[in-house]
């Protein structure tokens, strides 16, 4: 198989992150994508040219992390990253949908961001600034939730790559006001599977 990945992506890094936990790494070749630039090769692969996407061992390629992620945690026949049955599974998962928001806001700004300044808005910027004050603090309040700290799963996974995207987003600076979610992140960091895949330089 081979994911199809760009170094600073947090989607792709959710997968990668997978594929180590999951000891995937002997099946699934990453290979760097070439994305946003005219006539890349990478448009004839995927002709999304978003990433993460996996070409399967059957030659189907399959788009976004949250499937790309399910579908590998199965290719063992011995899945670990499934919501828990009954009531926790839907916290489970309504966890995991919160921090995919943080995620999306997060890499809204950083893509204003690597628009020329001339091409910014400044009220997209200040409105993914505020989203992540307010979704930081309630991660803050939520990080203590028992299924945010037992077993790692897709919700704690999600939020680390979105968490760290202050390697990358020179505003987002939430670790002195939120004491109790930077030493979540914390405990989480030391990961091989976390540290292994942190984003490679500021932007």
């Amino acid at each position: 198989m081979r994911l199809h990945v760009t170094p600073n992506s947090p989607y792709a890094r959710i997968v990668r992150i997978v594929v180590l936990e999951k000891g995937l790494e002997e099946r699934v070749e990453i290979v760097e994508a070439r994305t946003r630039e005219a006539n890349s090769p990478y448009y004839a692969i995927n002709p999304s040219g978003r990433v993460p996407y996996l070409v399967r061992d059957d030659g189907v390629g399959m788009e976004g992390s949250a499937l790309i992620c399910r579908w590998l945690d199965r290719v063992d026949g011995a899945p670990c990253f499934d919501p828990p049955a009954g009531a926790d599974g839907w916290e489970a998962m309504r966890l995991e949908a919160a921090a995919t928001s943080l995620l999306d806001g997060l890499s809204v700004w950083l893509r204003e961001l690597k628009r020329p300044e001339a091409e910014r808005s400044p009220t997209i910027i200040a409105h993914e600034a505020e989203r992540a004050r307010r979704l930081t603090g309630w991660w803050t309040d939520t990080v203590g939730h028992p299924l945010m700290t037992r077993d790692l799963g897709l919700a704690q996974i999600t939020l680390v790559c979105a968490l760290d995207l202050d390697r990358l987003i020179p505003g987002f600076r939430w670790r002195d006001a939120r004491p109790a979610l930077a030493a979540w992140m914390d405990r989480l960091a030391s990961r091989p599977s976390i540290a292994a895949t942190l984003p490679p330089c500021r932007a």
